[in-house]
Formats: C-alpha cells, structure tokens, sequence
C-alpha cells in the first residue's frame, strides 16, 4: 500500500506562482513513477504531468509545457508540482497519483491518489 498526502494549494492571480508537494509513503513509494492529475468542476480527471522514479524522464499535457515543472527527492520521498504562469484554466483540484500500470496519461492507470489540494486562480 502506499499513501499519498498533497499540499500547497491555494487561491492565486493569474501570472502567479505554486508550488504543490506529495509526500509517500509504504513499501514502494521511492521506486514508483509518479503523476499530478487535475479535475476541474465538471469536467474529467485530466493528466498534468509524470516522472519516472529516476526522475530522468517526464512528461507534460500540452496545456501546462513550459509552464509546470514536476521533479522528485526519493530520499525525501516527495513529489513537486512548480506551476508558474497559472491561468484561471488551471483552477481544479489537484492530485498526486502512484504506480502506474500503463499509459501515464490515463487516470485509471493509476494504483493510487491521494485527496487531492484545490488550485484557485483568479483574473
């Protein structure tokens, strides 16, 4: 089993900053890959970004290239989510995901998420 804590949301203006963590924790946490997914208000759960364990490869949705930056401490078993540039698009809820069994970019891969931490970007 592994659990997943998020913090660091909060309500920010548009061009603002966040940075949100995700501390693991069980048997496998540091040697999973990991992701940030978000889901807006009647909307879909839709895929931000993934690192593998190593941290040496990760992927973005097209919508947050450029903007978002995950990266990973495995010695701190934690996972970061750097949002610079937020857009009023980016107001969801936010969460951490673990172990995938395939395609990062689909929710359901996932074994596990944590509770999730509310981004609110205003205009």
């Amino acid at each position: 089993q592994v659990q997943l804590v998020e913090s660091g949301g909060g309500l920010v203006q548009a061009g603002g900053s966040l940075r949100l963590s995700c501390a693991a924790s069980g048997s496998t946490a540091s040697t999973d890959p990991m992701g940030w997914f978000r889901q807006a208000p009647g909307k879909e759960r839709e895929f931000v970004a993934a690192i593998t364990w190593t941290g040496t490869s990760t992927f973005y949705a097209d919508s947050v290239k450029g903007r978002f930056t995950i990266s990973r401490d495995n010695a701190k078993n934690t996972v970061y989510l750097q949002m610079n540039n937020l857009k009023p698009d980016d107001t969801a809820v936010y969460y951490c995901t673990s172990d995938p069994d395939g395609d990062y970019t689909i929710a359901a891969m996932w074994n596990y998420s944590g509770q999730g931490t509310q981004v609110t970007v205003s205009s």
